[in-house]
């Protein structure tokens, strides 16, 4: 399946696209800040739904294909403060454009993975939608307690840095960000970095449309309450090494969602490299098990133990 377009509801249409048989479960991916679908890259998505599951990436709104607003964005002072009077929508309207593609395409009940801002989304579709999440998996990702989950000093210059407008430099520039909030223990493949980071650049560059998803974060404030209200089987996964969202940040996730089992995976930064995708869709995959939905004609392989430890 090519990509394809979903009106979703109060002006917005999300660019998505699928993987696998389209009568498995379906598996909802939804990624990061300022971050288009296709950092769920194509290999990752093939070897998920390999296991039984119809994979769904899609853009969040003001990225990638899927509808960008209008409105000026947070400026530096706001970031600073945490203003939420920037935010031009929040992260319950993410979640919302989310629900509508489960809805208007019938792929609900999903098992809905997020990753660091995604997980964010994830965490609020959980919350506002149970009927439309089978579970939930919230990777690198925190509540909005400022007591959790705050970024090292080192990595503010990325939320303040206006992006490159040509292409050379914005690659270039993206390959910094990789080596400041990623997994630096661990093996890198800048080829990957640079080829995503130039698949981003030619899809769509638009430097406003993430400071708008930025200030959404920054409206929302602590959700913890929120996340006491979802009822969907949850793992936490987060790196021991991440600098962007400190490991405080996947425990108090784990700590707030009933029920909630925490996978701390050593050295794993702020990103998703290819040597530890084995462990991730092992989680994922068994996580749908444990959920009570996975066709058995995909059986599971051993997890990893010797790079994961509990939380």
């Amino acid at each position: 399946m090519g990509e394809q377009f979903c009106e979703v509801g109060r002006g917005v249409t999300l660019c998505y696209e699928g993987f696998g048989d389209v009568s498995d479960p379906a598996a909802l991916l939804i990624m990061g800040l300022g971050t288009q679908m296709i950092a769920w890259q194509d290999a990752f998505c093939r070897e998920l739904a390999a296991r039984g599951l119809h994979v769904v990436r899609f853009d969040n709104r003001d990225v990638g294909r899927s509808t960008h607003l209008s409105g000026a964005p947070p400026t530096l002072a706001q970031i600073m403060r945490r203003s939420p009077r920037a935010a031009h929508y929040t992260l319950a309207d993410m979640a919302e454009d989310a629900a509508g593609l489960l809805r208007e395409r019938e792929f609900g009940p999903a098992h809905v993975i997020g990753a660091s801002m995604g997980g964010m989304i994830a965490q609020a579709l959980a919350a506002r939608h149970p009927q439309q999440v089978r579970s939930l998996t919230s990777i690198m990702s925190t509540t909005g307690s400022r007591r959790a989950g705050q970024p090292a000093l080192r990595t503010y210059p990325i939320f303040l840095r206006r992006a490159p407008g040509h292409r050379d430099a914005y690659v270039a520039s993206m390959q910094r960000v990789f080596a400041a909030i990623g997994s630096r223990r661990l093996p890198r493949d800048e080829a990957d970095i640079r080829a995503l980071a130039t698949a981003s650049y030619e899809r769509d560059h638009d430097p406003r449309g993430p400071r708008r998803q930025l200030a959404a974060i920054l409206a929302a404030g602590d959700r913890t309450a929120e996340l006491r209200r979802i009822t969907a089987p949850t793992l936490v996964i987060h790196g021991s090494a991440d600098p962007m969202v400190a490991p405080s940040g996947g425990r108090a996730t784990a700590r707030a969602i009933p029920g909630a089992r925490l996978m701390i995976i050593k050295d794993m930064g702020h990103d998703l490299p290819r040597v530890l995708w084995p462990t991730l869709i092992d989680a994922i995959a068994e996580h749908a098990v444990r959920a009570g939905d996975a066709p058995q004609r995909h059986p599971l392989r051993p997890t990893q133990p010797t790079s994961l430890s509990a939380g």
